[in-house]
C-alpha cells in the first residue's frame, strides 16, 4: 500500500503559547492507528503522548497521572494549549495502515519535527562587584558592574548604557586577574588634592559639567602641560578623603558575557562592565543594563545611579543611656540612597573603642555595659564607597544609674570601692572565725 508522512515545521514558540503539531499523510490503504511520540535522551527514549485508534475510532492521552494536556483536533493533529519549557525537543508522528495483501500486516511510516520553546527572562538586576569594600585613596582602581539575567531561553543579548547612550566596550574573554595587576594604560591621571578644596586642574573641557572630550593625541604621563581650567564641583561630589581624578580621554570600558544552564532548561546570563573609576566624573552617572531576547516584544532593563555617600543618619538606643546599659548606635536608611553599597567604619575620637579595638565595621556599633567614664565620648561613623567618603559624629551621654551607687563600677562594669572592700572584709572575718 502507498503511505507517506510529513510534518510542517514550526517557528520557535514562547512559553504559554498554544501549539498545533500537524501530521500530514497520504495513503491508499486502510488506516490502523496514528501515534505521537516525544523523543528524549538524544533519541534513545520515545514516550507516547497521544494515540488515535482507527479500528475503534477512539483516542487517548498517555500523560502520567491522567493530566491530559493535549487535544486531538483531527485524527493526526495534536494541540498543546500551553507549552512549557519541558515540552522543548523533537517529536515523531507514526502512521500505520493495513497492507492490502494481508489484513494482518501493518505498514508504518513516520515524520519528525523539533519544537523549539523559548522563555523570556524573568528577572534582571545590576549590582557592584566586591562591595562593600575599602577603596584606596592614592591608587586608581578598576570598578565592575555586574548584570544578572535569569530565566531566559535561549541566552539573551545583554549590553550596557551610560546616561541612555550605548557603551562601546572592548570584549574581555577572561576576567581581570587582580585589581593591582590589571589596569588599562593612559586612561587617566590624578591630581592629589590635599587642600580639600576645589582647585585648578589640567584638563580640557568642562570637568565639572560633563565628560571631557577626547583629544587626537592625548598626553602621556602626569607632567603634560595643559591649559588650566577652573573646576566647578557640586558639593555632593566633593570628597573629603579621596583625591580628584581627571580623565585625559574617554574612559575605556571592558565587557565580558557568560551564561550557565539552569536545571529547568533556562540559562542565567552574567555580563560585567569594567573600567577605571573616576569618582569626580562617574558620580551621579546613570548606568543601565538592557536585554534583548526573541521572546520579548521590547528590551528589558535595570538601572542604577552611582552615588557618593552623604552624611549618614545615625540613631542611638536607648536615647537616655545609664551606667551599665548596652548602647546601640545604628545607621538608618542609608543603603537605599547610595550605590555601590558603602562600607561603614566606627571609631572613637581620641581613643579606642570600649572593647579595645581601633575600629569596627558594620552598620551598628554595640557598647556593652557602658561605664560612667564614657560620658561625653565622641564616636565617628565613616561611610565609604568607591566614589567617595563622608562621616558623621555623635556624642554619648551617660547618666547615673540609681540601681548602681556612684563609684561602684570600673570601666568593665565590675564592683569597686567601699562595697568591694566590705565584701573582702566580710569574707576574711568568716575565714578567721571558722579557723578559731
Amino acid at each position: 500500500a502507498y503511505l507517506t508522512v510529513s510534518i510542517e515545521p514550526l517557528p520557535p514558540v514562547v512559553v504559554g503559547d498554544a501549539v498545533t503539531l500537524k501530521c500530514n499523510f497520504k495513503t491508499d490503504g486502510k488506516m490502523r492507528e496514528i501515534v505521537w511520540y516525544r523523543v528524549t535522551d538524544g533519541g534513545t527514549i520515545k514516550q507516547k503522548i497521544f494515540t488515535f485508534d482507527a479500528m475503534f475510532s477512539t483516542n487517548f492521552s498517555h500523560m502520567e497521572n491522567y493530566r491530559k494536556r493535549e487535544d486531538l483536533v483531527y485524527q493526526s493533529t495534536v494541540r498543546l494549549p500551553e507549552v512549557r519549557i519541558s515540552d522543548n525537543g523533537p517529536y515523531e508522528c507514526h502512521v500505520g495502515i493495513y497492507d492490502r495483501a494481508t489484513r494482518e500486516k501493518v505498514v508504518l511510516a513516520s515524520g519528525n519535527i523539533f519544537l523549539n520553546v523559548m522563555a523570556p527572562p524573568t528577572s534582571i538586576s545590576v549590582l557592584a562587584a566586591d562591595t562593600p569594600a575599602p577603596f584606596s585613596r592614592y591608587q586608581a582602581q578598576n570598578f565592575t558592574l555586574v548584570c544578572v539575567v535569569s530565566g531566559g531561553k535561549p541566552a539573551p543579548l545583554v549590553y550596557f548604557k551610560r546616561d541612555g547612550e550605548p557603551i562601546e566596550a572592548t570584549p574581555l574573554p577572561e576576567p581581570p586577574a587582580g585589581t593591582g595587576s590589571w589596569a588599562p594604560r593612559n586612561l587617566l591621571h590624578r591630581d592629589l588634592d590635599d587642600t580639600k578644596v576645589p582647585k585648578s586642574l589640567a584638563a580640557e573641557g568642562e570637568v565639572g559639567g560633563g565628560r571631557p572630550l577626547a583629544t587626537a593625541d592625548p598626553p602621556r604621563g602626569l607632567a603634560a602641560e595643559r591649559g588650566p581650567v577652573t573646576e566647578t564641583i557640586p558639593e555632593t561630589v566633593v570628597s573629603r578623603e579621596f583625591p580628584r581624578w581627571v580623565h585625559v580621554a574617554e574612559p575605556i570600558y571592558y565587557f565580558r558575557h557568560t551564561h550557565a544552564p539552569v536545571s529547568d532548561g533556562t540559562v542565567e546570563a552574567r555580563a560585567t562592565l569594567t573600567w577605571t573609576l573616576n569618582p569626580q566624573i562617574d558620580n551621579e552617572a546613570l548606568f543601565s543594563c538592557e536585554v534583548k531576547h526573541p521572546a520579548l516584544s521590547m528590551p528589558m532593563q535595570s538601572e542604577v545611579t552611582l552615588v557618593a555617600p552623604k552624611g549618614p543618619k545615625i540613631t542611638m538606643t536607648p536615647t537616655r543611656a545609664r551606667v551599665g546599659d548596652t548602647v546601640r548606635i545604628l545607621v538608618q536608611g542609608f543603603q537605599n540612597e547610595v550605590f555601590p553599597e558603602p562600607l561603614f567604619t566606627w571609631t572613637r575620637v581620641g581613643s579606642r573603642l570600649l572593647d579595645g579595638s581601633a575600629e569596627h565595621d558594620g552598620k551598628e556599633l554595640v557598647l556593652e555595659r557602658v561605664p560612667a567614664e564614657l560620658n561625653g565620648s565622641m564616636y565617628r561613623c565613616t561611610a565609604q564607597n568607591p566614589l567617595g567618603s563622608t562621616d558623621t559624629h555623635t556624642r554619648l551621654i551617660v547618666f547615673e544609674n540609681p540601681n548602681i551607687p556612684r563609684g561602684t563600677e570600673d570601666s568593665n562594669g565590675s564592683l569597686t570601692g567601699h562595697r568591694s572592700f566590705r565584701l573582702v572584709l566580710a569574707l576574711t572575718l568568716t575565714v578567721i572565725l571558722e579557723l578559731t
